[in-house]
């Protein structure tokens, strides 16, 4: 009997203090949403090396948006502010509206795509989509033309909301636009201009139905896959499409929405890019919404979810959390 006694006394210690570790240890380190403080839109993730990076819009009135900053991470939790790594003061040009950074590496650079002045009449004013260089991923970037890359109108698009796609042949394009309508042009290798299309053209014309800016692409499993931002961007409903084409051309066919406001966590929820870790089929959307405590337009916060797809590659609703996502390295 003692030695009985004994095994269960030991026996019940043992759970005992499995059921408080299990109640005390810590918990997986989440990101939580926003990821890093500050009013900041239109974010764009990328990775550089082992660290994830992301280059938002400063969230302001259009006079103050003459500099930006981005962000690193080893992990998807904890962030480094790099300030300033680019303002007005390199960009003769760029006055007020330094809007949607989008980002390569390439030869060892880094080139910096980002929009400036909220042009309306190209033949009244200077701007549209610039391009500046640094050697490292936080700057400092300088002014690469001297001049926008696209400083006119062409099919309707207002040229901002810029993001550069890498091919799977390796050629890079430029795709862009607002006004609810989107180009995609192909960049010389140097990035210092345009390369015509066979028929002649430079600027081809893609939108799909319901676009209104902020485009991006991606491709997965060998199809392309183009989503956007619909609706006004200061209201609640703001949110993300998408459609799946066979090449960057399209014909892109609108899917449906992804990525809106849920009225229990933040409204506004779109202007986003799109991420992947090397050698897996995990993905995460970054994007940016407005608190519900919060009224004003610029008052935008990045945030990180993830996202999914079904067994038939169709993109599953992004479910928008404030706890966001779970430390991941690369």
């Amino acid at each position: 009997m003692p030695d009985l006694r004994r095994s269960i006394l030991s026996f019940s210690f043992t759970l005992f203090a499995l059921v408080c570790f299990a109640q005390t240890s810590p918990k997986p380190a989440k990101s939580g949403n926003p990821i890093f403080p500050g009013w900041y839109a239109d974010p764009e993730g990328v990775l550089f090396g082992k660290q994830y990076w992301v280059y938002p819009t400063y969230s302001a009135p259009y006079e103050q948006q003459v500099f930006l900053d981005a962000f690193s991470s080893p992990d998807l939790v904890t962030w480094t502010k790099h300030s300033r790594i680019i303002d007005s003061s390199a960009v003769k040009w760029a006055k007020k509206a330094m809007w949607a950074p989008s980002i390569v590496e390439k030869g060892g650079k880094y080139f910096l795509f980002f929009g400036a002045n909220d042009i309306h009449d190209s033949k009244k004013e200077v701007g549209g989509i610039g391009v500046a260089v640094a050697d490292n991923p936080a700057g400092p970037f300088i002014d690469y033309l001297g001049k926008p890359l696209v400083g006119e109108i062409h099919n309707g698009a207002q040229p901002i909301d810029q993001y550069v796609f890498k091919d799977q042949d390796g050629q890079y394009y430029l795709v862009y636009g607002g006004w609810g309508h989107c180009n995609i042009a192909r960049l010389k290798d140097d990035f210092t201009g345009f390369l015509p299309f066979p028929d002649g053209t430079t600027f081809r014309e893609i939108t799909p139905k319901g676009y209104v800016e902020g485009p991006t692409m991606f491709v997965r499993q060998g199809n392309y896959y183009f989503m956007w931002s619909e609706g006004g961007w200061t209201g609640p409903n703001y949110s993300v499409a998408y459609a799946v084409g066979s090449s960057p051309f399209g014909p892109f066919e609108r899917v449906g929405k992804v990525l809106q406001q849920d009225p229990t966590v933040a409204t506004g929820a779109g202007h986003h890019s799109v991420i992947n870790v090397p050698g897996t089929d995990d993905w995460y959307i970054i994007y940016h919404r407005r608190p519900l405590t919060e009224t004003d337009g610029n008052h935008r916060e990045t945030c990180i979810d993830k996202l999914y797809f079904d067994e038939k590659g169709a993109i599953k609703p992004v479910r928008i959390t404030k706890e966001g996502v779970e430390a991941r390295r690369l």
